[in-house]
């Protein structure tokens, strides 16, 4: 049983994990790392799970690392520091992750955002990376997934200055896809989450991962993947099945097949 995550048993497909550390406004400790890769990749192995919605409470999504742990630790400890590890199986996660964002994302918590494929944020939605006033800087892909969502010149403000940006600015910038009431982030994660889930999972996967390639490298490459993918799906019975219902005017009923 995870002592820093309450998480919901699959629903229509969606998975709900709630980080809960209120009393650190869900700073991300080493546990609490270590348990979210762990749910993550069992929603990976379950077939029931087709996409995973992770929130936090309405004052903070995550206000960043947990800085007492950071104190503790000496050159060998950051050099050996376990939460690498948990970074890298959290960000590897292959099946859609949509963030519901309330309250403070900062540091960590603003990396974690990163990590997700669609951000749903309430509109008193803080985003940030605050690290620089610590005299270090973001550790765990802030750096780099923050200046491919926003651009350099925000990117550069927001590490060089560690200055917070509101909700609509980063809906504006390219880090949230959808603003909404803050009472109202959760249920309409879980609404995407769901009609994402009765789409055909491996068209779903393909296309994240078609997606997320088109970051990571040149054009042409991109395109052979894309080009592969879809010659993949061709040969699915998922495939059929959408073609039909389509011509029959009726819902598709995907097998992930």
């Amino acid at each position: 049983m995870p002592r820093y995550l309450v998480v919901q048993a699959p629903e229509d497909g969606v998975r709900l994990i709630t980080l809960q550390r209120p009393e650190a406004l869900n700073a991300l400790c080493t546990e609490l790392l270590a348990e979210l890769a762990a749910e993550l990749e069992s929603a990976e192995r379950d077939p029931a799970t087709l996409a995973v919605v992770l929130t936090g409470s309405r004052k903070a999504f995550a206000a960043g690392a947990d800085i007492r742990e950071m104190a503790e630790r000496d050159l060998v400890g950051i050099l050996n520091d376990p939460r690498v590890a948990h970074w890298q199986r959290i960000a590897s996660f292959a099946k859609p992750l949509i963030a519901a964002v309330n309250g403070f994302a900062l540091g960590g918590g603003c990396e974690l955002v990163m990590c997700a494929d669609i951000v749903i944020a309430g509109e008193d939605a803080r985003f940030g990376q605050p690290e620089i006033n610590l005299g270090i800087i973001p550790g765990a892909g802030g750096t780099q997934r923050l200046l491919r969502a926003v651009g350099k010149p925000l990117a550069m403000q927001m590490v060089l200055t560690g200055d917070p940006i509101t909700a609509r600015q980063a809906q504006q910038a390219g880090l949230v896809s959808e603003l909404t009431q803050p009472e109202l982030a959760v249920e309409r994660a879980l609404q995407v989450a769901a009609s994402i889930a009765r789409k055909a999972p491996l068209a779903v996967r393909l296309a994240k991962e078609a997606l997320l390639k088109a970051g990571d490298t040149d054009l042409a490459t991109g395109l052979r993947f894309e080009r592969h993918a879809f010659t993949l799906l061709a040969g699915t019975v998922d495939r059929d099945e959408g073609i039909r219902a389509f011509q029959e005017k009726r819902p598709a009923h995907f097998l992930g097949q």
